[in-house]
């Protein structure tokens, strides 16, 4: 992120006052700053900072005791931000913020927004709800009212807080597949201004006792495979198929339903847009959402007929609630909102090793690679030692993990279930892809190019035979793959099993795994049986 020149002039215009919040750094040394008499003396001026700011302090980094710009090489800046934080931790503060910004001599300059109070132990709960449905139908307005907690204009104006692309994030360690969060504090909604804003989204997390993060999908049919990427390549807890009431499902809809039911995701029906039709013509998409339900083997659950208690009962992967809702009315959003606050955490395993399947990856300036994800099981710590892999050879490379953040605030620590960002030490952000994995360095990771599996052709129009190649999405791997079915072929609708080889390259897999495989009207779910190699 650029810095915001106003609060960096300002703050070098008001210098180092005895009794202000401003504190001037041109760097910082763990071997120096850490050491004994040295930690316990800084740890007391950031204190004294942060209460003379009224829980705020603001650090420059890269500047001289006199305000001049000195700027510091990327190593050193990153360096200074992890002894600042472990100052922080220990005066009862952390690190909210981060700006910087490009110094003459090729250095940096940045501003550390210190707040008061520990960062988040990422113990508290957190559910991820993945969003489908067909474009137009309401899902970004939906969200954006859901998460500011502003009623839709009617010509889609929350819609517009979501128009964030994550590439664009310059600075901070979240994962931005995430492009929505609220929460809930003593069971009151936690509301943000601008999605966005990295601020914003901080202050959720560490303050809501329950956080809700939403997972964009496309709405668009020609990018199916995005969706499918979304949502199965995330811990998600539930997924939130949207319905406009004055279209009613389409094909996109139909798609996006298999998938999320042929992945066994508890899933809620929004039907959106009740405001714009008279209530017959909301009963008949009911209707033709309760038949396209029931026809892929579930039982819909009205909301407006079974009440808010029985659907948070009821709700698994076998009922699915329909909630009508819309964004201009608010009509629906208690109905969400009580769900969301109540229904528990599904996704991940909360025990065993960790492991991570990488999302996406990026370099931070100042702070390094950074790779993206959902963590699937275990728990991670800064410092911890990792396995980053497989590459295309199927080795993996040592990392050490130097910092963990989550929705822009940086924990020490987080579980399974989390959305992280982590940055590492011992790789190239240009050699982190999506599809790797971070495991323990200890548990001897094998990649594994082969493998059967149990399988079942949702959709073909004729027959799937040995050879056949569609791509296999599985965690946030999407590769092609080989099928070659145990007896030459499958038929639609068959179950059987079949050998699958990834074209180009092993990954990390595990037996119980479940995939979706798809190549261009045909599509399939299939569960890992067997690792070959």
């Amino acid at each position: 992120m650029a810095l915001d020149r106003a609060v960096f002039r300002t703050a070098l215009e008001r210098g180092e006052e005895e009794g202000g919040n401003v504190e001037f750094k041109e760097r910082l040394t763990r071997d120096v700053h850490l050491a004994d008499g040295r930690l316990e003396s800084l740890a007391a001026q950031l204190r004294h900072r942060v209460l003379s700011g009224d829980g705020e302090a603001l650090y420059v980094v890269g500047v001289t005791d006199d305000g001049g710009i000195a700027g510091t090489s990327p190593e050193a800046f990153s360096e200074t931000l992890d002894v600042l934080s472990f100052l922080a931790e220990e005066a009862g503060a952390h690190i909210a913020d981060v700006q910087t910004w490009g110094a003459d001599n090729g250095g940096l300059v940045g501003i550390a927004s210190i707040h008061d109070g520990t960062a988040l132990d990422g113990g508290d709960d957190h559910i991820i709800v993945g969003t489908a449905g067909h474009v137009d139908h309401g899902k970004s307005t939906l969200v954006g009212s859901l998460v500011t907690g502003r009623a839709d204009d009617g010509d889609g104006g929350t819609r517009g807080v979501m128009d964030v692309q994550p590439h664009e994030v310059e600075r901070g360690l979240s994962a931005d597949i995430s492009y929505g969060v609220y929460g809930f504090a003593d069971g009151d909604t936690v509301h943000v201004d601008h999605p966005n804003r990295k601020p914003e989204r901080a202050k959720v997390v560490e303050t809501a006792d329950r956080v809700v993060s939403f997972v964009d999908t496309v709405g668009h049919e020609p990018w199916l495979h995005t969706t499918i990427r979304g949502l199965v390549g995330q811990k998600l807890d539930y997924g939130l198929l949207v319905v406009a009431a004055d279209d009613g499902p389409t094909s996109t809809t139909r798609e996006h339903l298999g998938v999320l039911l042929a992945t066994e995701l508890p899933t809620i029906v929004a039907v959106t847009k009740t405001d714009l039709v008279s209530e017959e013509r909301l009963r008949e998409v009911e209707t033709e959402v309760e038949r396209l339900l029931r026809g892929a083997g579930r039982t819909p659950l009205p909301v407006s007929r079974y009440g808010t208690e029985t659907a948070i009962e009821e709700l698994d992967d076998t009922v699915v609630p329909l909630v009508r809702t819309s964004a201009v009315t608010e009509d629906g959003f208690d109905v969400l909102h009580e769900m969301f606050r109540r229904l528990p955490k599904t996704a991940g395993q909360r025990d065993g090793d960790f492991r991570l399947y990488v999302d996406r990856a990026y370099n931070v300036t100042g702070v390094g690679p950074v790779a993206s994800g959902t963590i699937e099981s275990g728990s991670v710590a800064a410092g911890d030692e990792l396995a980053l892999g497989p590459f295309p050879d199927g080795s993996f490379r040592d990392v050490d993990v130097r910092s963990i953040e989550m929705h822009y605030h940086r924990v020490d620590k987080a579980d399974a279930g989390r959305i992280v960002g982590i940055a590492l030490n011992g790789v190239r952000a240009d050699d982190i892809t999506r599809g790797m994995a971070l495991v323990p360095r200890d548990s001897a990771p094998r990649a594994t190019r082969r493998f059967e599996a149990d399988v079942m052709v949702l959709n073909h129009p004729t027959r799937i035979d040995a050879g056949y190649e569609p791509v296999v999405h599985l965690e946030t791997i999407s590769e092609a793959a080989v099928f070659e079915p145990e007896g030459g072929q499958l038929l639609p609708g068959d179950t059987g099993s079949a050998t699958v080889r990834f074209k180009f390259q092993p990954y990390l897999l595990e037996e119980g795994q479940r995939f979706v495989f798809r190549e261009g009207s045909s599509k399939g779910v299939g569960t890992v049986r067997t690792l070959l190699d």
